[in-house]
Formats: structure tokens, sequence, C-alpha cells
């Protein structure tokens, strides 16, 4: 069966307001990079040089990453030696394929969470990336599972950060343990977690400091965080989330490697992925960094927050060509 044929069927087996959620998401980078390789493969009528070098061009203009690109390239190459291809068409199932690879990795993207008792996700990232807002949709996801949900407002220094949670807190119908602005984030951290014991509490959502006001290095502040959390429930945090922008492309990677060295991240959430026409940037993350992207923000909507899926992914920007490919 040919890898078209099997990406629909695959899709076809999923939720179809998910497939709609990726396709929507991914509107702007699907006009722009999926144009512009559509319009590169239909224009040359040859795999030369050229051919491989404006590809290379395309791909590094969507955030790719040029590690990434020259990767993908030398792999596309291999399979062009290999099966003789000489219509740039034949490549289109070979690159979809050998992207959703390289988004895929070795990593389990799903979440891991304590299956008997409290479960605690820390969330991470710099100011501005959309922390809040993801940990308030998470909130909601978590909720309509029919989960527990407690959030902690552990960024205390972030003028307005504390309402911002306690608006979504009222929005999804989740309390939020905070204390006031400027207090110890540790300290609202050890409140939370003896909430959410003395309450039961399935999952408990942990906010923190994107950046301090005071001389505190921010890494020492998070691991005093971990600390207190772990001596209060030893194996956790269970989840270190780090949210990214993918609006900032190159450098949303500069900050992954800045915290990853740093918090024992587990995993990734893109955020804002409907913002940019540059979606490359997930395959760089996934590639430069060794985390599983788990979630992607894929609009403003409460249940915009979904389980990042690398066939979803592909297919919402190489559609068109599944739709083209003739039945065997």
């Amino acid at each position: 069966m040919s890898f078209f044929k099997r990406l629909k069927e695959s899709i076809s087996s999923k939720a179809e307001a998910v497939t709609n959620k990726f396709k929507e998401g991914l509107s702007k980078t699907r006009d722009v990079f999926v144009e512009r390789v559509d319009d590169l493969f239909s224009r040359r009528k040859k795999i030369d040089e050229d051919f491989y070098e404006e590809l290379e061009e395309i791909l590094i203009g969507a955030d790719v990453g040029v590690n990434t690109v020259l990767k993908l390239i030398d792999q596309l190459r291999a399979e062009v030696k290999k099966r003789k291809i000489e219509d740039p068409a034949e490549l289109q199932p070979i690159l979809s394929e050998k992207l959703i690879e390289l988004l895929k990795g070795d990593a389990d993207a799903g979440l891991n969470l304590n299956p008997n008792g409290l479960s605690v996700i820390l969330f991470v990232g710099v100011n501005g990336v959309g922390k809040t807002t993801t940990i308030g949709k998470m909130a909601h996801m978590f909720k309509s599972q029919g989960k527990k949900v407690l959030m902690a407002a552990g960024d205390t220094f972030r003028a307005g950060a504390i309402e911002q949670l306690e608006t979504w807190g009222q929005r999804v119908g989740v309390d939020v343990i905070k204390q006031q602005s400027g207090a110890d984030p540790a300290a609202v951290m050890y409140d939370a977690v003896q909430a959410a014991k003395t309450r039961g509490v399935d999952i408990l959502l942990c906010d923190t400091a994107g950046r301090l006001q005071n001389k505190v290095n921010l890494m020492e502040e998070l691991n005093k965080i971990y600390r207190v959390i772990q001596r209060e429930v030893p194996d956790a945090p269970h989840e270190v989330i780090l949210v990214l922008d993918a609006t900032t492309g190159q450098n949303a990677l500069s900050q992954a490697k800045l915290f990853g060295d740093k918090t024992g991240l587990t995993g990734l959430v893109l955020s804002k992925l409907d913002g940019t026409a540059k979606g490359g940037i997930v395959v760089a993350i996934r590639q430069e960094l060794s985390l599983p992207v788990k979630f992607v923000g894929l609009g403003e909507k409460m249940d915009d927050l979904q389980p990042f899926d690398s066939e979803q992914f592909v297919h919402a920007l190489f559609g068109k060509w599944i739709g083209e490919q003739k039945e065997e």
C-alpha cells in the first residue's frame, strides 16, 4: 500500500474534529510553505542540484532548521538514487514520510501521569510564550476527562500573572492556590501540594515565573520549587513542561536549550502554532532537542490545545497531495 494511502487510512480512523483543528491551526504554514514546495515540484521537471538547493532554501525558510534540513536533503538524495526517481512529483510521498519520521523520534509523546494518586505537572518558560493560557487549557482538558484538577499560581513576580490564572480558573471551574504578588513561589507550591493532598486531587498544574525582578537566579528559584514538591511528593514532578511560542521560531530553540540544561525537562508544548507561517519549527525542535513535543496550541479556543500527532501534522500540511494521488 502506498504511503499516502496508509496515511489517509490512519487519519480516517482519528476524530474528525481533531483533524480539522490541525488543518485550521496550520493554515498559515500550509499557505506559505506548501505552496512554495508545490510550485517547486511542478516547475522543475528534473531532480538536479538546483532542485535540491531550492528545496533546501524553502525548508530553511519554514524554520525547519539548518541541521535538520541538511539531514532531510541527504535522505531524499539517497532515496532518489536508490529508487532511480526522475520526476519531482514522485518525491512528494517520500518527503511527507521523512517528515513524519523526523517528527516522531523515539520519545513517548504521552504525558507521564501517576496512575495511583496525585500527578504534579510543572510548567516553565519565559514570559509571553502563552504559559498561563496553556495551563488553563490543560486544566479544561483534564476536567473534561473527569479528573479533579487544581492550579498553583507560582508566577508571583509578573504583574497580573496570578489574576490571569484565576481568570482561567473561573472559566474552566478549577480552583487556584495563590498567595499575594511577590510571595515566595516555593511557599505557594508547598500550599498547593498540601491542598491537593487534602482534597484528593488527581492533577496539580503549577505555573512558574519566566523572569525574576530581583537578583535571584531563575534556575535557582525553579530548583527550590522542585525540592519543595519532591519533599512532599517523592516521585514528583511527574512532568516538567517547557512552553515555547512557535511564532518566535529559532529563538524558541535557544530558550529550550537554556531551560533544558538546568531544569530536567520532560517535554514541550508549542503554543501559537496557528499564528505562524513557519510551522517547520516543530521539526527543528523535535530534532535538535531530544525531547518530545507533547502538545500544540492550534487556536484561541479552550479546546485548541491538542496532543501532538505527527501524522495529523503532516496530513494538515500535505493533504492536497493525498487528494491528487491516483488510486492504485
